[in-house]
């Protein structure tokens, strides 16, 4: 039997139909999806340090049978609409998350790269709601604190690798410096995530539990600061060693700018842990240590991403199609 007209010619897909993505949009709406798992977990340290963090003690619920703050003798109403505040917040996340993926499957041509980092933020997001409800659920025990704000670090890491994305290509990756910069790097960025983790601990020594009936991580304060402190230190000198390689092989300015972005936020952030503890972990330091938690990680993914860049892919028969430049750095 021949094929009819609707059998054979495929009808073209939903995502096909929508208008091309502009660079530049794409470019903001990343940058939006930082800002949005930034602020989620600052916001989220504002209820820890309010003590708001069972506001709402079941969860997708806020109480057995509401899903928003209900009237109760135990629990403050202050409380209550502080946690479900954090929790509205959210549904703003998810909106920008899903903004940046269908963004990303309108870009023409499509790239496989951008698609897979965009797709990243909304199953974030999820996975969050997931984590969130379970730490919830288990009366904020201190390690799945510590999980949910590691998860969000790592989001806004992935996020900031995106809104690199949003403008490059989806080319073979091609270094701006040489591979040992890099591998330093690459050092660098994992005594950042055990110097967050580290961070992690001391919260959960400390006394904003979420919850007056939380128990503590029983190591203390001072031992938890002390190794957070040691890995700042591991941690700046791998930079002071970076800065000097950067310079060494010539990286490019533009390298070199988010470097320095990268050390002022370290140096800022370590004044503030340090004033943090002297002055005994007031409520507002603590949400403000957070946000620079999180501006060091931008400004660290940043310094990341920057040490690759991709080019576009064209075409052998697209028309003007040229050569790709060769990469920026690779010398000296």
């Amino acid at each position: 039997m021949a094929p009819t007209y609707h059998q054979s010619v495929a009808r073209p897909a939903l995502l096909d139909r929508l208008p091309a993505t502009p660079p530049v949009l794409m470019r903001r709406l990343a940058i939006a999806a930082v800002v949005a798992q930034a602020g989620i977990a600052v916001t989220g340290s504002v209820v820890r340090v309010t003590g708001s963090g069972l506001g709402c003690p079941t969860w997708p619920e806020c109480f057995p049978g509401s899903l928003v703050p209900a009237p109760h003798p135990e629990v403050a109403a202050l409380t209550q609409w502080i946690e479900f505040s954090n929790r509205l917040l959210t549904f703003a996340v998810v909106l920008i998350a899903g903004a940046c993926l269908i963004a990303a499957l309108a870009t023409r041509p499509r790239r496989a790269r951008l698609t897979r980092l965009a797709l990243v933020q909304p199953l974030g997001v999820v996975a969050q709601a997931v984590i969130g409800g379970f730490t919830v659920l288990t009366g904020l025990v201190w390690w799945s604190v510590s999980v949910h704000f590691l998860v969000s670090m790592e989001l806004v890491w992935l996020g900031m690798q995106l809104v690199d994305s949003a403008t490059g290509g989806d080319g073979p990756a091609r270094r701006t410096v040489r591979g040992a910069v890099r591998r330093l790097v690459a050092t660098s960025t994992a005594v950042l995530a055990a110097l967050l983790a580290a961070g992690t601990l001391v919260t959960a020594a400390g006394p904003h539990a979420g919850d007056a009936a939380t128990p503590r991580l029983g190591i203390g304060v001072p031992a938890a600061a002390q190794l957070h402190a040691d890995l700042l230190f591991a941690y700046l000198g791998m930079l002071v060693g970076l800065g000097f390689a950067l310079t060494a092989v010539d990286a490019s300015q533009r390298l070199r700018r988010r470097y320095g972005w990268l050390v002022v936020a370290v140096l800022a952030q370590g004044a503030l842990g340090g004033i943090q503890y002297a002055l005994g972990v007031p409520e507002a330091l603590v949400s403000l240590h957070v946000l620079g938690s999180a501006l060091v990680t931008i400004g660290a993914a940043a310094l990341w991403s920057g040490t690759t860049e991709r080019p576009n892919v064209v075409s052998d028969d697209a028309p003007g199609a040229t050569e790709p430049e060769p990469a920026l750095a690779d010398r000296g």
